[in-house]
């Protein structure tokens, strides 16, 4: 046991010490294309549709470049006027940080602010004040692009600037430790409750992480300043919530109660029981998620921007089959506890028939 924690230390030293000389040849701007004519309020949400007939835990991380860490479309007036309203109602569950996670928040906030958002949203970001702040035509808030001393602050500024939600992990013997986050939208799970926690213990109630755990800690530690992966995951939720903090996964015994219907904002209806108001309701749910380096303080920034796509859309496009399909390998490939945990014993059987149904 001494050797391994040896060995793992050591890696991790190496890790940190190859970022540090790679950030010597990356520039902070990273090569960032200018949308100069963006307009916000025209953009259509990106469609992704990921569905595969057997379900296989896996990294199944892509290429990605700078320019795509922030997506924008005519959604986001309405979306950050809800982040406003959530981080009023449930504030240090949706964001928070611990001592060593101040340094990586004020590079987040002042890569976006003075540099990252002026630069690729050149439309909906004005500099002003001869450089000094920047200005949202959106939501007409104006922030300093120096970093408040107020590290909360610094966070929900952030948070109420962009729609992707963040968790900022930092290399430690003991693996990459969650030092900060800034979370609206989770999907059934309390963001609070993953801070100060190393990745095995965030995933503790994930099935099957054992399988990807160690390779995450491996890549995580060899990712380099100026490189940004990607990848998209999907479920669905039987609810119109984008703030869930408890309801779209189950974590041991399940149950069915058929007398029971619990509110939208917690979970789903039980099994072998939706009705067709529920279904409008129903939605895919995907979340763009990208990794990516800060380059001085060598945190992993973690980022995800979360997608509702309604059922009867989906279905109106064919591809109902092949949901359906994908609904029920959740039970198939290399971890079939995913049935369970992303709660398809309580819709899984009727939101197929519905699917299939001419």
């Amino acid at each position: 046991m001494k050797i391994r924690k040896w060995r793992l230390s050591n890696e991790l030293k190496s890790g940190i010490r190859q970022s540090e000389n790679h950030a010597h040849n990356v520039t902070t701007k990273a090569s960032l294309e200018r949308l100069k004519d963006f307009d916000w309020k025209s953009a259509s949400p990106r469609k992704f549709r990921p569905f595969k007939p057997n379900y296989h835990i896996t990294m199944a991380l892509q290429s990605d470049t700078p320019s795509d860490l922030i997506t924008i479309d005519k959604d986001y007036l309405e979306r950050i006027n809800l982040r406003k309203t959530l981080i009023e109602k449930y504030g240090q569950t949706v964001h928070g940080y611990i001592p060593s996670g101040q340094d990586a928040v004020q590079e987040r906030y002042s890569y976006l602010m003075s540099e990252y958002l002026p630069t690729r949203y050149p439309t909906l970001f004005e500099l002003a004040e001869n450089g000094s702040i920047v200005r949202n035509q959106a939501t007409r808030d104006e922030y300093s692009v120096e970093t408040p001393i107020d590290t909360l602050a610094a966070l929900r500024a952030v948070g109420t600037s962009v729609e992707e939600d963040i968790f900022i992990l930092k290399p430690t013997p003991g693996g990459h430790q969650c030092v900060a986050f800034m979370c609206c939208f989770p999907s059934g799970w309390n963001p609070a409750s993953k801070l100060g926690k190393h990745m095995n213990a965030i995933h503790t109630t994930v099935p099957a992480y054992e399988k990807i755990g160690p390779s995450m800690e491996r890549f995580f530690t060899k990712l380099k300043v100026g490189e940004s992966v990607k990848r998209v995951n999907w479920t669905i939720q039987t609810h119109t919530s984008l703030y869930n903090a408890k309801g779209n996964h189950i974590h041991g015994e399940y149950k069915a109660d058929p007398e029971k219907y619990v509110d939208a904002e917690r979970t789903c209806e039980a099994e072998d029981e939706m009705s067709q108001l529920t279904i409008a309701k129903a939605f895919v749910r995907c979340e763009l998620q990208t990794l990516s380096r800060l380059p001085k303080s060598h945190s992993i920034l973690f980022s995800f921007k979360t997608y509702l796509y309604p059922l009867k859309e989906i279905k109106a496009e064919g591809m109902g089959s092949a949901i359906a399909d994908a609904i029920e390998g959740l039970k198939k490939g290399n971890c079939p506890g995913m049935w369970k945990y992303k709660s398809a014993v309580r819709w899984g059987k009727p939101v197929c028939e519905y699917l299939r149904a001419a």
